[in-house]
């Protein structure tokens, strides 16, 4: 994730926690042991090298905050005791980005190295004659942590290890660091570029939207979709030291962008097959079904607190609509909550199903009322759904709850809640 506060020298990138390194090395491109040479020889506890590396590995360190002059993370101990832990890297005068911004244009290799992800010396020894150090030296990484330490600690070590990582993969989290962000730096290059060869600056490219829809040909010009993912993306981690707005919960807001992340990918999936056209449009969001759907995500508890307070349920009963959301969704979802007169063909159909559904000998005793059959001396419920099936209930703590998911048949229904485990 990237985040632009107001201008680019406020820019701010952050990077999800990367999984446990176990069994790799922590930089494979040059210039990422070039940095971990640059923390390896100003450290002067190896002991706290070797803790930094552990921790590392095992994926202790959270979301990684790049900006001009520092990198940020929270750091987790062996005892789950968190860290704030950083790194500050001085920032490049805009002197030295006059000059590195004069090299990169004179050599059109190097842009394009650049936008490949890629480093290569030459680029950073054109950069040094110039009088442009990128890459850190010894000493230049200067850490601060909130556990005192005053010399590089495990902590602010394993930040870097984990920064080894993000620079193997992107060079640009380099030169944030060292003061532009990848927008400001390729747009500075641009217009030198267009500067020294005497062009105007450019304008947005394409075609306008209008004159193509106008043209009424846009339709057989389309690329085909796109294949559908193997699985929903991971939202960008919002962890970060940057304050939050007033009534705004970070870690809600990241479940919620999870929760959205897994149902665009079932929309998308549907929507990829085919027929998509000719099914059933789907019903409009209702809030108080959203935050039982969200609840089922398994939310930490102070999000689940406030679906519970949103949705009206309360603690007990938004558990309750979660077991019925899983057993069917919105038509579990109904039942639990919608006591309909059943009558007409509707309740013809209902007794033949009832009257079928066991020999004579075995046939429970119902009571019946509304569209709830309960068995007379037993804490288990048949309900009947407005689609025609039959949904198993039974009481618990003086509540009835969903037992299972729902049948064309009375008996397997009600063979359900009878077994169904008490919770």
């Amino acid at each position: 994730m990237t985040r632009y506060d107001g201008d680019e020298a406020g820019v701010e990138r952050v990077f999800a926690a990367l999984p446990p390194a176990r069994g790799r090395a922590f930089a494979q491109s040059w210039w990422g042991l070039a940095w971990l040479t640059a923390l390896e020889g100003t450290a002067l506890d190896s002991k706290q090298l070797k803790a930094g590396r552990g921790l590392a590995r095992a994926g202790a360190v959270g979301a990684v905050s790049v900006r001009p002059g520092r990198i940020t993370a929270v750091v987790q101990d062996r005892d789950r005791t968190a860290h704030r832990a950083d790194v500050l890297l001085q920032e490049l005068s805009e002197e030295q980005w006059d000059r590195f911004l004069a090299m990169a244009v004179e050599r059109a290799g190097h842009v394009a190295a650049l936008l490949d992800r890629e480093m290569p010396t030459h680029l950073v020894e054109d950069a040094e004659l110039a009088g442009v150090e990128l890459l850190p030296g010894l000493g230049d990484l200067e850490p601060e942590c909130d556990c005192d330490a005053w010399d590089h600690c495990g902590h602010t070590a394993a930040l870097c290890y984990q920064v080894a990582r993000l620079l193997d993969q992107d060079p640009f989290v380099l030169l944030l660091m060292r003061g532009r962000g990848e927008r400001a730096l390729l747009d500075a290059l641009q217009a030198r570029g267009d500067a020294s060869a005497g062009r105007p600056a450019q304008g947005p490219e394409g075609v306008d939207a209008a004159e193509a829809y106008a043209a009424g040909d846009i339709l057989p010009s389309l690329p085909a979709a796109p294949a559908l993912p193997a699985e929903p993306g991971i939202p960008p981690s919002l962890d970060t030291e940057t304050e939050p707005a007033a009534g705004i919960d970070p870690s809600a807001l990241e479940f919620l962008a999870a929760r959205t992340a897994v149902r665009a990918h079932r929309l998308l999936a549907r929507a990829l097959q085919d027929g998509h056209g000719r099914q059933p449009v789907e019903p409009e969001p209702d809030v108080a079904r959203d935050a039982v759907r969200l609840a089922a995500g398994e939310p930490h508890r102070a999000v689940t607190e406030r679906l519970a307070e949103g949705s009206g349920r309360g603690r007990e009963g938004l558990a309750v609509a979660v077991r019925a959301w899983r057993h069917g969704g919105t038509a579990a979802l109904a039942v639990l909550d919608e006591e309909w007169t059943v009558d007409g063909e509707r309740l013809a159909r209902a007794r033949a199903a009832l009257d079928s559904a066991w020999d004579e000998d075995e046939r429970p005793v119902l009571r019946a009322r509304a569209n709830r059959w309960t068995v007379t001396g037993a804490p288990v419920q048949l309900r009947l759904g407005r689609e025609g099936r039959w949904w198993p209930y039974r009481k618990e703590r003086g509540r009835w709850v969903p037992a299972g998911d729902s049948s064309q048949d009375p008996a397997t229904a009600l063979a359900t809640a009878e077994s169904a485990p008490e919770r």
